[in-house]
């Protein structure tokens, strides 16, 4: 199975000139299926997207934009390597930047895929190390030989590998040749990343002047991440403060307040990570031996965390939305846990409200739709439901993590996004372009 990743995007006050290409599809009906069953479809069909729409130059080492780099201790060219361990498979990333202004621009992306992930191979460190070899190789042959000693290469594993014990995680880490590149990132990092990229493609970060930024909430396999720019009240003399990262509490700041420099403008972020709340995680979770939330037809052998005490899951004659909702809110998200701090959105986490006060499009309500049609098998998608029986689950639990998870209003409206500009929205970009830019301020980048 491939990883699932949705980037819903929730913008700020104000707007650019000029919208880069967000692929979404929220138009009409027809467009908002397409796009969820080819999300949702990615875990379970080999996808190896074309990512590249790039005038790429004819001599790699050459930038189509600029003949000379914008400082001289910067390269003209600069390539740098991003592996992501994800929890149902491993990918590489390998990214083309030029230097031809202040920060890092990228030209041209090539994407590779291998299944399983690393997590697959608790057991055997040597063949998940094995397992990243085709994704070297594609690197090799994407390099320019002269380039080669001086393209950094990190490997970072998500939720996936987080999810295992620390005994078969470590194994697995002291297996891989390049142990100094490895890094187990947490939710924290993931998110953060991830919003950066999404920033950067948007062109909201980066530029000279700053600007408003979006918010994203990332559903991976493993976790769910929430990243955003909280917005700041001023006190009589004018200076910016939030009324929750000011407090005294100093581990509840620790836990959400990032500090963030990216291209000369310095951030104060809210971030929190779920672990153990992405769709694959959710899906494992919600095992009623009778479950509303899928067909009667389906039926999945299930063997429970303990490896000793294995259920059947069975599909329903009464498969509906409200039905499948109300078992995921009571299987997984628990609104009970004191909220020292509030508001909160769920688990006792505090999340500032002012994030959802800007509306863009789709309504949070359309998802709840969709699935309303999906679970009782209207006749306009039986296709879709024949060939996929996580639909009804997947797009219950997207809406109900943001509408009852993260109380989201129905009404308020959201932008769901894959790619920007054919570039995925995703955390390995942002993880590359902070890689970059610490290789820059160490002088180590030539």
């Amino acid at each position: 199975m491939n990883e699932i990743r949705y980037s819903l995007l929730h913008q700020g006050m104000g707007s650019t000139t000029s919208s880069p290409s967000i692929q979404v599809g929220w138009h009409h009906w027809k467009k908002i299926l397409i796009y969820f069953t080819g999300t949702i479809g990615f875990l379970f069909i080999v996808v190896n997207p074309i990512r590249q729409k790039y005038e790429i130059p004819l001599n790699p080492l050459h930038s189509k934009h600029c003949t000379v780099s914008y400082d001289e201790h910067l390269p003209l060219i600069q390539y740098a390597l991003m592996v992501d361990a994800g929890s149902t498979g491993s990918r590489i990333h390998i990214y083309r930047f030029n230097y031809c202004g202040p920060s890092p621009s990228l030209e041209d992306e090539v994407f590779r895929e291998v299944k399983p992930g690393l997590s697959s191979y608790p057991n055997d460190p040597e063949a998940a190390a094995d397992s990243l070899d085709p994704l070297l190789q594609a690197a090799v042959a994407s390099v320019p030989v002269s380039l080669q000693s001086c393209t950094p290469i990190v490997v970072r594993a998500t939720a996936g590998l987080r999810l295992l014990g620390r005994e078969e995680s470590e194994a697995i880490l002291q297996a891989l040749p390049e142990k100094d590149g490895v890094i187990v990132m947490n939710g924290k990092d993931e998110g953060i990343y991830a919003w950066i990229t999404v920033n950067y493609l948007l062109e909201r970060i980066g530029e000279e002047k700053k600007l408003d930024t979006v918010a994203i909430m990332d559903l991976g396999g493993g976790s769910t991440q929430i990243v955003f720019e909280p917005f700041f009240l001023k006190d009589n003399n004018d200076n910016r403060f939030h009324p929750f990262f000011e407090k005294e509490d100093k581990i509840s700041n620790e836990d959400y307040r990032v500090e963030l420099t990216f291209g000369h403008h310095n951030y104060v972020l809210y971030q929190h990570s779920y672990l153990g709340y992405g769709l694959l995680e959710a899906r494992d979770d919600l095992y009623p031996v009778v479950n509303p939330c899928f067909p009667e037809s389906f039926n999945y052998p299930l063997t429970l965390q303990d490896n000793k005490q294995a259920v059947k899951i069975i599909g329903s004659r009464r498969v509906n939305f409200k039905d499948c909702s109300r078992v995921i809110k009571s299987t997984l998200f628990n609104k009970t846990v004191l909220c020292r701090t509030e508001p909160c959105s769920f688990d006792g986490v505090y999340q500032p409200t002012t994030l959802f006060d800007i509306s863009l499009n789709p309504k949070v309500e359309d998802i709840a739709e969709l699935a309303g049609k999906i679970c009782r098998h209207h006749h306009e998608y039986d296709w879709q439901t024949k060939n996929d029986p996580y639909l009804c689950l997947d797009l219950t639990y997207l809406y109900t993590l943001l509408n009852y998870g993260y109380s989201i209003h129905p009404s308020k409206k959201i932008f769901l996004a894959k790619k920007i500009n054919e570039v995925e929205a995703g955390w390995c970009l942002g993880a590359t372009l902070q890689m970059l830019d610490g290789m820059v301020h160490s002088e180590n980048i030539m």
